[in-house]
């Protein structure tokens, strides 16, 4: 991941180097060589990912692409997108990152927990699944027909089997370490909440519009509320394309699902995706 770009171009490779620094290990190896099982480490993969697309887009800047108008990223591209806009340095985005992907692997080794993606359900219907199972719930508002659960095994078990009773058309569990924006996160909240009591967070250059209630923030006490409660929170990216309603759309960083999810929301939108050398 990123090793074209960091071959090609010295900006990028600059940016990995940085963040190699920050986090005491060679982020760029791991990157680059692997081994796959260290990359998807998420104490790991999380400021991977948010060096990968930082990088993308400060080589997409100097190759003439003009500023946007406004930023969002989903999950934990809510920081890259706060990194671009200026909220936050580089430097605190790639370390809160690290923290962010610790905490919430400790929360997922603490309770047996994970994610499944109901498809052909609305977004009433699945929390109507999630009622009263235990502690389950929404976790991604991703595009019309897509929606994701989270909770702890037993209680996403019923949610999902009550998804299907509902008419879900099909339920397909994610390969992840647990249950992401959902109360089995309260404790990586509650950490990430001193951790971003204690960082500068300056105003934006644009707005950048927030998972946890896809409205566009630009005020620092607001950035910093919204990033912690956004652990434990749906995620509203369905409702964030919609509200930013932008003619012309840019993905940065590897893969091009949101792109995907985008297209799914609006049709008539374009999208280009930025994901290395090439592109």
């Amino acid at each position: 991941m990123g090793k074209d770009l960091a071959a090609a171009f010295p900006k990028a490779k600059d940016l990995f180097d940085r963040a190699s620094k920050i986090l005491e290990f060679d982020l760029a190896k791991v990157c680059f060589e692997g081994p796959a099982e260290e990359l998807n480490r998420t104490d790991r993969c999380q400021p991977a990912l948010l060096v990968h697309g930082i990088a993308c887009l400060e080589v997409a800047a100097q190759k003439g692409l003009p500023p946007a108008e406004a930023a969002a990223g989903l999950s934990l591209g809510e920081y890259t997108a706060h990194v671009y806009a200026g909220s936050l340095t580089f430097e605190d985005g790639v370390r809160l990152l690290q923290k962010r992907g610790r905490f919430m692997q400790e929360a997922c080794d603490r309770t047996p927990s994970g994610m499944v993606s109901i498809l052909g359900l609305d977004r009433e219907k699945c929390a109507e699944a999630c009622r009263g199972q235990g502690d389950v719930g929404v976790a991604n508002l991703n595009a019309p027909g897509q929606i994701v659960l989270s909770g702890e095994n037993g209680a996403l078990e019923k949610a999902v089997a009550k998804a299907k009773e509902l008419g879900a058309k099909r339920a397909i569990p994610l390969k992840v370490a647990g249950a992401y924006h959902s109360v089995v996160m309260k404790s990586a909240q509650e950490q990430m909440q001193k951790e971003l009591a204690a960082t500068t967070i300056s105003r934006p250059r644009i707005p950048v519009y927030a998972n946890v209630n896809a409205k566009p923030l630009t005020d620092p006490d607001e950035i910093r509320t919204a990033l912690a409660t956004q652990i434990c929170s749906s995620v509203l990216w369905d409702d964030s394309v919609r509200a930013i309603g932008a003619a012309k759309y840019f993905e940065f960083g590897p893969g091009k699902v949101l792109a995907g999810l985008v297209r799914k929301i609006d049709d008539k939108a374009e999208v280009v995706s930025i994901e290395g050398a090439a592109s």
